[in-house]
C-alpha cells in the first residue's frame, strides 16, 4: 500500500444524528473509543491513526466483522456454482434436521431471515447468545457441565419461532456458525483454510489473521477474527474492486454485485434499525443503499469496513466503544464516513 496522507480529513465537520451541533473528524474519533483508523482513497492510504494499545503492529478483535467473510465465502461459493442458496439446510447438513435451521434456506441463512426462538441481547445476562458463548469454552467447563459442547452441538438445540422463515430479519451469530458449517460441509474444509487460501495468503496480507476456536477446534465463523488495521483495509479494497486487489482477481466480480444489489428491505425494516433506516442485509454484508451505494462490515463495540463504491473509498475502524449496539455509535460515525466521501470527491473534482 502507498500513502498519500491528507492532513485536511481531521478537519472536516458533519452533524451527527439527532444533533444540532457540528462535530470534526477528529474529534469523533475520541467520542467514538477508536484504537484504531484508516481511509483508503483510490487505493492509497489518506488517513492511519491508532490510540490505546493499538499500534499498526498490532491486532484488534474484528467481532462480527468476521461474519462478513463468512458471508463472502458463502456468496463465492454460490457464484462458482459450488452452492444452491435454494437449497435446505438439512440436506447439506443432516445434523440439523431437527433443529430450527433444518427447513431454511442457504440464502435465509446468509440473509439471517431465519425464524428462530433465541435471543442476541447482550446487555441480558439471561439471553442465549450467552448459553451459546458458553458452549464455545471460552473459558473451562465446571465440573459435570451437561450443556453442548461446541458450536455445533449448541446449533442442533435450537427451535423455530412463530413466523415463517423469510419474513422479518433478525441478527443472530447462530445463523453465521452455520454457515461455517455449510461452507465446511461443501468444501470439505474448515473455514479458517478456506480463507486463508482464498483470501488472505494471496491478497498481499502482511500479518497473519487468528481465528478463535471452540474446544473441539471449531472456527468462530460468526466473530472470531483477529487482525491488523491495514489488512482489514486489504479486504475493503477487495470489496471496492470488485474482487480485484493489486491487479490480481480473487473472486468474480458477480459476487461484489451480489452483495451490493442488497436483500430484503421490507423483512430488514420490519427489525426496526432507526440509524440504517433504508438499508438491508445480503451475505452477512450491511447495505446502506445510499446515493454512493455503500455496504458495510459492522461488528460490536464499533469495529467497521465501510466501502464506498461513488467516492473510491474504504474506511476501516478498529474501537472499544463501551456499548455493544452499534446503534450507539452510528449517530457520529455514519455522517462522519458521508462527510469524509464527500470531501475526497471535492478534492478529486478540484484538480
Amino acid at each position: 500500500m502507498t500513502y498519500a496522507l491528507d492532513s485536511g480529513i481531521d478537519t472536516v465537520t458533519f452533524q451527527p444524528l439527532g444533533s444540532d451541533k457540528m462535530m470534526t473528524w477528529k474529534t469523533s474519533l475520541s467520542a467514538n473509543y477508536t484504537d484504531g483508523m484508516l481511509i483508503l482513497h483510490k487505493g492509497q492510504i489518506v488517513y492511519e491513526t491508532y490510540s490505546g494499545c493499538l499500534n499498526e503492529r498490532g491486532k484488534h478483535a474484528a467481532m462480527s466483522m468476521t461474519k462478513s467473510l463468512t458471508g463472502l465465502l458463502a456468496e463465492i461459493l454460490v457464484v462458482e456454482g459450488q452452492l444452491d442458496p435454494a437449497a435446505k439446510v438439512d440436506t447439506i447438513i443432516p445434523e440439523l434436521k431437527n433443529s430450527a435451521f433444518g427447513s431454511a434456506t442457504v440464502r435465509q441463512v446468509m440473509d439471517m431471515t431465519t425464524s428462530l426462538k433465541y435471543s442476541e441481547d447482550y446487555a441480558d445476562p439471561n439471553a442465549d447468545i450467552w448459553v451459546y458463548s458458553k458452549a464455545a469454552s471460552p473459558l473451562p467447563k465446571p465440573s459435570g457441565d451437561k450443556g453442548p459442547n461446541g458450536y455445533f452441538e449448541y446449533l442442533q438445540t435450537l427451535k423455530k419461532d412463530t413466523i415463517n422463515h423469510g419474513e422479518v430479519f433478525g441478527y443472530k451469530t447462530v445463523n453465521s456458525d452455520t454457515l461455517g458449517w455449510i461452507i465446511s460441509k461443501v468444501t470439505g474444509k474448515d473455514m479458517t483454510s478456506l480463507l486463508s487460501e482464498r483470501i488472505w495468503m494471496k491478497m498481499g496480507a502482511e500479518q497473519d489473521g487468528y481465528m478463535t476456536v471452540d474446544a473441539k477446534g471449531v472456527p468462530f465463523a460468526g466473530g472470531g477474527i483477529s487482525a491488523g488495521l491495514r489488512d482489514m483495509g486489504r479486504i475493503g479494497q477487495l470489496m471496492l474492486n470488485g474482487g480485484k486487489i493489486n491487479g490480481q482477481p480473487l473472486f468474480p466480480s458477480k459476487v461484489v454485485e451480489n452483495i451490493q444489489a442488497g436483500g430484503d428491505k421490507k423483512a430488514f425494516a420490519a427489525a426496526g434499525y432507526k440509524t440504517l433506516e433504508g438499508g438491508s442485509y445480503h451475505s452477512m454484508w450491511w447495505v446502506m443503499h445510499n446515493e454512493h451505494g455503500a455496504f458495510a462490515a459492522r461488528g460490536v463495540h464499533g469495529q467497521t469496513i465501510y466501502v464506498d463504491p461513488t467516492a473510491e473509498m474504504v474506511i476501516v475502524r478498529f474501537s472499544s466503544f463501551p456499548s455493544a449496539a452499534n446503534s450507539k455509535i452510528d449517530p457520529t460515525s455514519l455522517p462522519a464516513y458521508q462527510a469524509v466521501a464527500k470531501y475526497l470527491l471535492n478534492k478529486d473534482r478540484e484538480k
